[in-house]
């Protein structure tokens, strides 16, 4: 179930009235849902974009249609609006949003790819980088694949030992050791270049 506080339902009635569409509605779908980007996406929906498979909540004065995919990660969600001096804030609150660390017994390959999503890439992510998970071999090392401004970067082992290697080998203890497959000499836009020869 999802909650729209009166304040947020009186804040989406003042926009559809606005449009002067009848039967406008308030789409709300999860985008990146399940994963530490999670977040959500709010705009207006026609009677002839809805889909039929959308999640209806009746608000008085117009509907909330929810994304069907959406909803199992926007149950338990309360979407409010707070009166401000430069008029106000729309918040969703949505719990299931992100998702939830792995529990104590996933698997390994879960919980290297877990903290890769939430606390590797996000930091990568400043100079325009990325780190894909290849695998976690049976002797526990793990190999990676660079993108982006890692992609051919000069810092590469630099991010990757006292990054990355650091991070997930101290919170995962099992594991022995990171590796780099990546080939860098096809990339073309690093964050640093590399010395030639």
């Amino acid at each position: 179930m999802i909650e729209v506080n009166e304040s947020a339902a009186e804040y989406f009635r003042n926009l559809i009235r606005g449009q002067d569409i009848p039967g406008l509605g308030i789409r709300l779908r999860a985008v990146d849902p399940g994963t530490p980007k999670g977040d959500c996406q709010l705009e207006f929906c026609e009677p002839a974009d809805l889909l039929g498979n959308e999640w209806e909540i009746e608000c008085a004065g117009f509907s909330l249609y929810v994304n069907a995919e959406s909803v199992v990660y926007l149950d338990g969600a309360v979407i409010d609006f707070e009166r401000d001096a430069t008029g106000g804030q729309l918040s969703i609150k949505a719990p299931g949003l992100r998702g939830a660390p792995p529990e104590g017994d996933a698997s390994l390959i879960e919980r290297v790819r877990y903290l890769i999503d939430s606390e590797i890439n996000p930091q990568l992510a400043s100079h325009g980088g990325r780190v894909s998970l290849r695998e976690v071999t049976a002797d526990g090392i793990v190999l990676l694949q660079f993108g982006g401004g890692c992609h051919g970067c000069g810092m590469v082992d630099v991010t990757l030992r006292n990054g990355i290697e650091k991070t997930l080998c101290e919170k995962i203890p099992e594991l022995r050791g990171v590796r780099d497959i990546t080939d860098h000499e096809k990339g073309d836009k690093p964050y640093y270049e590399r010395k030639a020869g």
